[in-house]
């Protein structure tokens, strides 16, 4: 068997930040675009379109994460065709994601319908939430093969560290989103549909910005076409290895929003206090959760050029790093969402109950800054490593025991049982990724 060639380069404590700071900067616009459509359709006073918002968020929240895999499995891909010096910068796996992109999302426009009644059924809303959520949907979903052309886009900018590129192009969407959200909806009075509406408008500006910068990168898209050998895109190797990617990244996804599903769903059976309360925190952990998404950004790249350029000692020093300040981080968010988190309670909540029993779990909650970072870190390597089949069955076993452990705790303790069970997740998707991981390090670069 001929070696795989080697391509030195170094990893610093800068490289990891220049990809880290606009990747966080640019996940933390992210929630603004929600908290402005809730705000907008709030202020309209009429809680039924409210309410067909917030579930129709929640529907493509849940909807297109199942397609997530195209950003994160592009950027793992082409941040190793940069490290072995792909001199076409990972054009195909990007057009081949382009290609699915494409088909999934007309896919999700035949079977919109269907889709809708499935989550009516799920959701149960009332007659006027119903009528609320179809208007949202019928519109929003129009933008689907655009959402996830986007996905693929940012992840060809994020695999090859273009990471200030990728922060421009969603702030980008985020920024005419929120503007066009806010003139449908109160200068136009188009209601939940304006708001949707404004999301299409945003998704079409962004992928035309991305397509272009991608075209311009390679010359026009003439250029892009001739470097294409016929043939090329449908490779069996590639597509097989594309396919198995996605699927164990959909399964992967499944599996965390279902504990993320069941832990909202055992608040519900304790009652609307402690739902509201977790609910809250929870909202916090996702915030925090953006900030540490940058670091795990900056390991995926940084371990896919390495893995690429088949060189250890690069990936030894963005591993050590990325771990570094993803405790770094970890231990200042937690602190300030400690002394800080009464003050957001209040802002969030009136109501005294609710107030109360998110305070009596705030530290526990904070915790969750440290135990869940070395899951995130290790997510952001195993990603650009392509180590999906770990990563996988990671979250599955991880999901099982989350599930045991809540079995276990909250009869006996409450809530406080449903939030160590969470921690025990953390941690249990860290320590099974250290071993497995640790178990194959030494033959990823042979």
């Amino acid at each position: 068997m001929t070696a795989r060639p080697s391509y030195p380069f170094t990893v610093k404590s800068r490289d990891v930040w220049a990809i880290a700071l606009p990747a966080c900067l640019a996940f933390i616009t992210e929630p603004l675009v929600g908290i402005v459509d809730i705000t907008v359709i709030g202020r309209l006073g009429d809680a039924s379109l409210l309410g067909g918002l917030v579930l129709g968020a929640l529907l493509f929240d849940f909807l297109f994460s199942m397609a997530y895999f195209l950003r994160i499995g592009t950027a793992g891909l082409v941040a190793q065709e940069i490290g072995r010096r792909d001199p076409r910068d990972g054009l195909l796996h990007a057009v081949r994601a382009i290609v699915l992109a494409v088909l999934i999302g007309i896919g999700m426009i035949v079977l919109s319908p269907l889709i809708l009644w499935l989550a009516e059924l799920a959701l149960a809303p009332q007659d006027g939430v119903r009528e609320a959520l179809a208007g949202y949907f019928y519109v929003r979903i129009l933008a689907a093969p655009l959402a996830l052309i986007n996905y693929v886009m940012l992840g060809w900018f994020y695999g090859r560290g273009a990471a200030t590129t990728g922060m421009l192009l969603q702030m980008l969407l985020h920024v005419i989103d929120i503007i066009l959200s806010v003139a449908f909806v109160f200068w136009l009075h188009m209601g939940v549909a304006g708001a949707a509406l404004g999301t299409v408008i945003a998704q079409a500006v962004a992928v035309l910005a991305g397509l272009a910068l991608f075209a311009r990168h390679y010359g026009s898209v003439g250029q892009v076409l001739k470097a294409i050998v016929p043939g090329e895109l449908r490779e069996g190797q590639a597509l097989r290895r594309l396919i198995g990617l996605n699927r164990d990244l959909m399964i992967r996804s499944i599996s965390l929003m279902s504990a993320y599903g069941w832990f909202a769903a055992q608040g519900s059976r304790m009652g609307e206090v402690a739902l509201s309360a977790n609910a809250i925190l929870l909202n916090l952990l996702m915030v925090v959760a953006f900030f540490q998404d940058g670091i795990a950004q900056a390991a995926e790249q940084l371990s896919g050029k390495a893995y690429g350029a088949n060189y250890k000692p690069a990936f030894d020093s963005a591993f050590r790093l990325s771990f570094v300040w993803g405790g770094v981080i970890s231990v200042g968010l937690g602190l300030a969402w400690y002394l800080g988190g009464d003050a957001v309670i209040a802002l969030m909540t009136t109501n005294e109950a609710v107030r109360a029993a998110a305070h009596d779990y705030l530290w526990i909650a904070a915790l969750c800054a440290l135990t869940f970072m070395p899951a995130f870190v290790f997510d952001g390597v195993l990603i650009g490593l392509t180590q999906n089949v770990m990563m996988r069955n990671g979250m599955v076993a991880s999901l099982l025991v989350f599930l045991a452990a809540a079995l276990l705790l909250q009869p006996v303790l409450g809530n406080l049982g449903l939030w160590l069970s969470l921690h025990i997740w953390f941690a249990a998707r860290g320590l099974y990724y250290w071993i497995a991981l640790n178990r194959k390090r030494e033959m990823l670069f042979a």
